[in-house]
């Protein structure tokens, strides 16, 4: 007759395959085959359990990493979810300075209430015991920290770390693109704490960190490189701005013969030289605006306004502006609008920039629409064209600075491709935001949905 326990534990073999470990093994009297069978499926499952436990929590903790997250919630996380894998009261990060001479402590977390090695500490790397670490690329375990502190009493840290109750340490060296970038401390306050510790495992989390550590380094230099860039274009634009304003003064005093008279050809040369000045004030008023959202010092000069009026003003404009490549300009809205406050000089960069747009990349005898209404919580106008449209795949490229299509002006007008980039962050400095939609060859609406409370 067949043991009925066969079929159990056949059960039991395949619920481990599908990771479930929770299992019940039928009782036997001893010395039977079939019931050490099942102490040995227990046992292996209790194995299983164990390392399937290791292999979520290094997963959770490499999907954090690769997601991108900042150092320091990475590290939180390390902190909070690896207690049933390593013992420990204590993690720390040290990185190695640029020319490799100096260790300084970046990130520190104890379950303690004094840290006598914090952030900020530093120590030479040349007259440290990690150096041979870092040369190596071996994990350094040290299972009684009172007596190695004996042995090394010019180690300052060791002394530091005592002092805090720590009595073992698992160090691991951070290396990144065979580049040593820093170490990772474990430390106990139990002696012999890590004298069974499954090293390779920390080493494969460490491997991990050493990427984000420079990935983070890379990024911090990225964005002081950033900063070094926006203030040199503000210079640059500021200094640039005033002589061109001059020279645009002293065209409009000889085009309107405060300077004496000038014939035809004269006026027609200034009138060109006019329209350049004003594309390079454009230009540069864009790099300043640019400028300053990216370092974050745009301010708003918030005021009610009559949304209606607003609009109809830009109408009046856009239809002389369109008047010059005989486009029709149609102002759709209902008989009042609630009032917003918003700052009237960006918001009118906003409307001015999406009209100024939607004229150059149409063709002549095609019409223009802006159309305005509100709900309960927003107030939305939208301008929309008859004009090229923009393919799909290229309309991640609208809102990136310096970001232009394949679609050209119709009429051969210049662009710097930051207008729509301003556009973007002057809406949502507002609390809004815009939308676009496209169709090749039969136009684009922009819609712009603004709060009725705004700042």
């Amino acid at each position: 007759m067949k043991d009925e326990r066969i079929k159990r534990y056949t059960d039991v073999a395949r619920a481990m395959g599908q990771g479930k470990f929770d299992i019940s093994i039928p009782s036997a009297s001893e010395g039977d085959d079939i019931a050490d069978l099942g102490v040995a499926l227990k046992e292996l499952s209790d194995i299983l359990e164990e390392k399937f436990d290791e292999m979520h929590r290094i997963a959770s903790i490499t999907e954090k990493i690769n997601a991108g997250l900042m150092l320091d919630e990475v590290l939180s996380h390390l902190y909070d979810t690896f207690h049933s894998l390593i013992p420990y009261n204590r993690i720390g990060l040290a990185l190695i300075d640029e020319d490799g001479d100096t260790i300084k402590s970046r990130w520190q977390k104890s379950d303690g209430e004094v840290l006598s090695i914090d952030v900020g500490y530093s120590a030479s790397l040349e007259k440290s015991s990690l150096k041979k670490i870092i040369d190596t690329r071996q994990p350094r375990i040290i299972n009684d920290l009172v007596q190695y502190g004996s042995m090394k009493p010019e180690s300052e840290s060791t002394r530091r770390i005592v002092e805090e109750g720590m009595r073992s340490s698992l160090t691991c060296p951070l290396v990144a693109i065979d580049k040593p970038v820093g170490f990772l401390f474990f430390t106990s306050r139990e002696t012999g704490a890590y004298r069974n510790a499954h090293v390779e495992v920390f080493m494969r989390i460490a491997g991990q960190l050493s990427v984000i550590v420079e990935k983070s380094r890379l990024y911090q230099q990225l964005m002081e490189l950033n900063e070094l860039k926006n203030r040199f274009l503000g210079i640059a634009a500021h200094d640039l701005r005033s002589p061109i304003a001059v020279i645009k003064n002293y065209i409009d005093l000889f085009t309107k013969g405060y300077l004496g008279d000038i014939d035809d050809q004269q006026r027609n040369i200034m009138e060109r030289m006019d329209k350049s000045c004003g594309q390079m004030l454009a230009m540069i008023n864009d790099l300043l605006d640019v400028t300053a959202i990216e370092a974050g010092k745009l301010e708003l000069n918030l005021e009610e306004v009559d949304m209606l009026a607003f609009l109809r003003d830009a109408y009046e404009n856009a239809r002389l502006l369109a008047g010059t490549k005989n486009i029709e300009v149609v102002f759709n809205a209902p008989s009042a609008l609630p009032g917003i406050k918003m700052d009237v000089a960006r918001m009118t960069q906003v409307v001015n920039n999406l009209i100024t747009n939607a004229i150059k990349f149409s063709h002549s005898n095609t019409r223009i629409t802006i159309t305005a209404n509100a709900d309960d919580e927003l107030c939305m106008f939208s301008v929309a064209d008859q004009g090229q449209g923009i393919p799909e795949s290229e309309m991640p490229k609208l809102f990136a600075p310096f970001g232009k299509t394949k679609v050209r002006p119709t009429d051969g007008e210049k662009s710097t491709g930051l207008g729509l980039a301003i556009v973007k962050k002057m809406v949502e400095a507002h609390r809004g935001h815009i939308e676009v939609m496209s169709e090749e060859g039969k136009g684009t609406t922009f819609s712009v949905h603004l709060p009725l409370v705004s700042g």
